[in-house]
C-alpha cells in the first residue's frame, strides 16, 4: 500500500465520523491526526490536551501553537494522575494509570460536547513496543486511525512533511515520568528537576535528548553524534553547574547515546 493509499484511508475513516475528539499532545502523530480531522470535519473536530506535572510547559505551549496553526478548537484540561498511588509507585504499567486518567477526562468532554469518537495518535510501530497505555485506550474504546490505516512512524513523518505540518521532523517526546526508573517513586520534585534540566540542554542547542533521574544522579542521553558537543570541557562544566543547582549531585552521560524508551530495557 502506498503512502497516498494510506492517506486516503485515513481521510475516509475520519471523514465518515460525525465528530471526533483528538487526544492531542502536540507530537508528530497526534498533530497529523488533528490536521486530517480538522480538514475532514472542520469545527466538528476538537483537540484536547491534558496538563499535569509530567508534561513540560514547553510542550503545552507547542500544543497551543500547533492547534492554532491547524485552525482547530483546542481545550487544555488538568489531569490528576500524580495523586494516584498506582501511578506514583511507578510500576512497569505506570502508563496505564496515566492514560486511564486522561481518557476518563476525554470521555467526559466528549459526552458533554456530544462527540461520538475519541482518537489518539498510535501508529503501527507503537503496537510492538511496551505500551500499557494501549490497554487503557482499548478499555476506553479510543480509536487509533493511524495504525488502522497502516501508517508507521516514518509514514507519519513523510505524510506530515507532504502536508506542510511543522512537526514532521519534531523529535520523539514522552512524558517526564518516563525518565524515572520503574519502581522509583514519581514525585512533582523529580519531574520538575527533569523538566528544568532538559530545558537547559535544549537551550544549549540539543534537540533529541533525555535526562534520566537516578536519585542524586542525572544520566544524559543524546544521539552519539552529539556526544562531542556535550562533552566539550567548557560545555560540560556549564551543564554540571546547572544540574547541581537543580539538585543533582552527579552528572553522567550514557555512552550508547539516545534510545527512546531505554528504561524499558530492564523489562526485556
Amino acid at each position: 500500500m502506498t503512502l497516498q493509499d494510506k492517506h486516503n484511508q485515513l481521510r475516509a475513516q475520519i471523514g465518515a465520523m460525525p465528530g471526533a475528539l483528538v487526544a492531542f499532545s502536540g507530537g508528530v502523530d497526534s498533530t497529523l491526526v488533528l490536521a486530517v480531522a480538522h480538514a475532514e470535519l472542520g469545527e466538528r473536530a476538537l483537540a484536547v490536551t491534558g496538563r499535569s506535572p509530567s508534561v513540560p510547559e514547553r510542550e503545552l505551549n507547542a500544543s497551543r501553537d500547533l492547534a492554532a496553526h491547524i485552525g482547530a478548537e483546542h481545550v487544555i484540561l488538568d489531569t490528576a494522575e500524580i495523586h494516584s498511588p498506582d501511578y506514583t509507585a511507578n510500576p512497569a504499567n505506570r502508563c496505564y494509570f496515566c492514560k486511564s486518567e486522561l481518557y476518563g477526562h476525554l470521555k467526559r468532554v466528549a459526552a458533554e460536547r456530544r462527540i461520538p469518537y475519541i482518537l489518539n495518535g498510535t501508529n503501527t510501530d507503537d503496537l510492538g513496543d511496551h505500551r500499557p497505555g494501549l490497554v487503557a485506550a482499548d478499555e476506553a474504546q479510543v480509536i487509533s486511525p493511524l495504525s488502522d490505516s497502516g501508517l508507521s512512524k516514518q509514514d507519519v513523518r513523510d505524510l506530515s512533511q507532504q502536508l506542510g505540518l511543522p512537526t514532521w521532523d519534531k523529535p520523539a517526546m514522552a512524558c517526564l515520568a518516563s525518565r524515572v526508573p520503574y519502581g522509583q517513586e514519581v514525585t512533582r520534585e523529580k519531574l520538575g528537576m527533569i523538566e528544568q534540566a532538559e530545558d537547559f540542554l535544549i537551550g544549549l542547542g540539543f534537540r533529541q535528548l533525555r535526562v534520566r533521574h537516578h536519585g542524586d544522579v542525572a544520566r544524559i542521553e543524546v544521539p552519539q553524534d552529539d556526544l562531542p558537543m556535550l562533552l566539550d570541557p567548557q560545555q560540560a562544566r556549564r551543564i554540571e553547574t546547572r544540574f547541581r543547582e537543580l539538585g543533582f549531585q552527579y552528572v553522567t552521560v550514557d555512552i550508547l547515546g539516545f534510545r527512546s524508551g531505554s528504561l524499558n530495557e530492564v523489562l526485556r
